[in-house]
């Protein structure tokens, strides 16, 4: 069974969870997510299923006390999106807007529902796309989360927010915003939401995807909303696959507060990971970025940003 361990030193959550061992590992023959498949059937364009390898469940044990770590129970929910029946498609950008927009609806839904789940106090959404950084099935495909507590990632952000609101009076991500948009690091701005490149990029494609309105919850965006939201994810998504030649392997995960609690001072966004450097190379989290947190970047936010540009004009023209 999984429980969940905490870092003293750092104040970071562990989830131990052994049966992930058991989970298949990018099978060659068959694919558990395909139409007919035992836990999908058929007559269906997107499908939430339960992860039958979870980090979290609802029938996990209470750990054994310790008597000086803390440690907590690993209860939730870890759920797989199945974001279409084709099996063959390289990507979420592949999709057509609406089923992306399908997609995002679906979440959050699920993300209302966890919401009155008094066990469940986060809900973590992510997609990892590629091979390249252990993607255990290649069908298209993003995971939900349900976590008893606050990742240490998002404390860590939500703290910052805290004191920026308290001394400033105002939304930190907001002036992030506002400080992106006019730079030359800006990507894309619609009527709801902006792209970027953030100036503190630690990855070599970084994108950080942000509603222009003041929201703390997937819960709290309105269709009108998740439309735009669809297609700049559709268009930031499309620009990686072409920013260096070769369908790019990212991490995409959204921030967003805890489901419960008085967070008016945070602001959901997007940030996405692309993993190739300029020249097409992996970039891996070695000694620096694992061991003491410190990033090394091989170019500069703003070269990323004219890369992207450019890729993004490559895809309008494809889809004009």
């Amino acid at each position: 069974m999984s429980e969940i361990r905490r870092d003293p030193t750092t104040g970071d959550w562990i989830v131990v969870a052994p049966r992930r061992l058991e989970r298949p590992w990018q099978p060659e023959s068959f694919c558990p997510f395909d139409p007919g498949a035992p836990e999908t059937g058929h007559g269906w364009d997107v499908l939430i299923l339960p992860n039958r390898y979870p980090v979290v469940s609802a029938d996990t044990l209470p750990p054994r006390p310790d008597g000086f770590y803390e440690t907590a129970r690993a209860y939730g929910r870890a759920l797989v999106v199945v974001e279409t029946p084709s099996h063959d498609l390289d990507d979420l950008s592949d999709l057509p807007v609406e089923q992306i927009e399908k997609v995002l609806r679906m979440v959050r839904d699920e993300a209302a529902r966890a919401a009155s789940d008094p066990g469940v106090l986060y809900l973590l959404y992510f997609r990892n796309k590629g091979r390249e950084i252990g993607v255990s099935l290649t069908h298209p495909h993003s995971q939900i989360y349900e976590l008893p507590v606050v990742p240490e990632r998002i404390a860590r952000e939500l703290e910052r927010a805290e004191e920026y609101w308290r001394s400033r009076g105002r939304c930190l991500h907001c002036d992030v915003v506002a400080r992106e948009s006019p730079s030359g690091r800006s990507l894309l701005r619609g009527t709801r939401w902006t792209a970027f490149v953030p100036y503190y990029a630690r990855w070599p494609h970084e994108v950080h995807v942000y509603p222009l309105r003041h929201v703390q919850l997937l819960t709290q965006l309105d269709d009108e909303e998740l439309a735009e939201l669809a297609r700049v994810l559709k268009a930031v998504l499309c620009a990686l696959k072409r920013a260096v030649g070769r369908p790019m392997p990212y991490m995409m995960v959204l921030h967003q507060a805890p489901l419960r609690g008085d967070h008016r001072y945070y602001h959901l966004h997007f940030e996405i990971y692309g993993m190739y450097r300029p020249d097409g190379r992996l970039k891996y989290a070695a000694s620096a970025e694992t061991g003491a947190g410190i990033y090394t970047l091989d170019t500069t936010p703003e070269d990323t940003a004219e890369r992207l540009r450019k890729a993004l004009a490559s895809c309008r023209r494809d889809t004009s």
